[in-house]
């Protein structure tokens, strides 16, 4: 594209906002300040029943939510990048944090440096939520540089899992897979002294079941449902 035609297509841009009608851009104006800019939050608790951290998750204003595992990788990508505008992207982060850590699932693009992580390790812990390949593991030993707590849900022993447990901090297992091989599981879990996290606790046995097996933390709807959380009050900020 030359220079001239770039004039001409900023020249079309400015004619086509000055015809806009000052009335219809003020209408758009107050529709943007009122819509919702929605997040979900879920406690992860200790064994004791303190929260001890948040799981942030993707919500949309007047749709159902779909199945993630049905997603395409640019949709994993678009709520993510939604979920960290809403969060870290705006004004009043404490609203959110309440002074704990925030665990975000990233994608792949997210993990290699392809997207932009926002820059808070003190609050934002990466989960990684794609297969592994050498690139995902090169960039999270970059993220882990940098400060960044990374955590590995969906954990069930298997040697593509087994590799990353040296660098993460976290590991997330489903507590309704645990009546079988739950012991082992939970030892290969600890085995590099990540903490355990028991995921989609919804039955005081699971609860219990996974406090004895040596699991840390907690979270599901037994302790806590997600709620949302509306952000379209705090201000944007520049990165």
């Amino acid at each position: 594209m030359t220079p001239e035609s770039d004039d001409s297509l900023s020249w079309l841009g400015a004619a086509v906002d000055e015809a806009i009608p000052p009335q219809l851009r003020l209408e758009w104006d107050r529709h943007v300040a009122r819509a919702p800019v929605l997040v979900a939050r879920q406690g992860i608790f200790t064994e004791h029943g303190r929260a001890f951290a948040y799981q942030l998750s993707f919500r949309s204003p007047g749709h159902r939510l779909e199945n993630p595992s049905a997603w395409s990788a640019r949709q994993h990508e678009e709520a993510t990048a939604h979920v960290l505008d809403a969060t870290f992207g705006r004004a009043d982060l404490e609203d959110v944090a309440q002074g704990r850590l925030l665990f975000v699932r990233c994608p792949r693009a997210y993990l290699v440096g392809e997207l932009r992580v926002p820059h808070r390790p003190d609050r934002l812990v990466i989960e990684v939520s794609d297969s592994v390949d050498p690139a995902v593991i090169g960039g999270i030993r970059r993220l882990r540089a940098q400060g960044f707590r990374i955590a590995l849900p969906n954990f069930t022993n298997v040697p593509s899992e087994r590799q990353l447990l040296p660098l993460v901090d976290f590991v997330k297992i489903d507590v309704r897979d645990l009546d079988v091989e739950g012991r082992p599981v939970v030892r290969a879990a600890r085995s590099y002294g990540a903490l355990v996290v028991g995921e989609y606790v919804e039955r005081p046995e699971q609860l219990q079941h996974a406090r004895e097996l040596g699991v840390n933390l907690f979270q599901g709807n037994l302790l806590e449902r997600a709620g949302v959380l509306d952000r379209a009050d705090a201000r944007p900020v520049v990165p």
